[in-house]
């Protein structure tokens, strides 16, 4: 499984790189998973709802099924935070694994960088910054810089990054 990271601060723009990235890679007969980093406590499930009532009574795991799809839900119950090792493992094999967030993990990355959002660029410190994604001109980078708004321009470059090719 390859594996290929969005970076950038909050606000520039990575969830919505990926949801364009997405079909214009999948489209060419890939697979792709996806991991988002999340900050502190966020929750896929609802109060009231059973999947809820079990982890609020003490489960450590609760397993959510349907014909539509599964979710896994585990309770940290104060450890650290699982780190990328230790999770991708639980993932199912795919052709390419595109990781949101994790900026300071050692994994090649594209970074979003948007003047607008006024925080600087990534890419002079960090040597696994391998393109930008920007919606303007980025002076003195060392690395591409691909407009952010053409995916299919995006899906080329993380293809040859990551060494993968399109699919019939």
């Amino acid at each position: 499984m390859k594996i290929f990271g969005i970076a950038g601060w909050s606000g520039s723009g990575k969830t919505t790189l990926l949801v364009r990235l997405l079909p214009a890679l999948t489209g060419r007969g890939l697979t792709v998973s996806t991991v988002k980093h999340a900050h502190m406590h966020f929750d896929m499930d609802r109060p009231g709802k059973d999947s809820y009532r079990h982890r609020e009574a003490g489960a450590r795991e609760t397993l959510v099924i349907s014909p539509k799809r599964w979710a896994l839900l585990h309770e940290s119950q104060g450890e650290e935070e699982a780190t990328l090792e230790q999770l991708l493992p639980k993932l199912a094999p795919v052709d390419l694994l595109l990781i949101e967030g994790f900026k300071h993990h050692a994994h090649d990355k594209l970074e979003v960088h948007r003047a607008v959002v006024g925080k600087p660029l990534l890419a002079p410190n960090d040597p696994r910054i391998v393109g930008i994604a920007s919606d303007g001109a980025v002076p003195g980078a060392k690395v591409p810089v691909l407009p952010l708004d053409d995916a299919a321009a995006i899906a080329d470059f993380v293809l040859a990054r990551a060494g993968l090719s399109a699919r019939p």
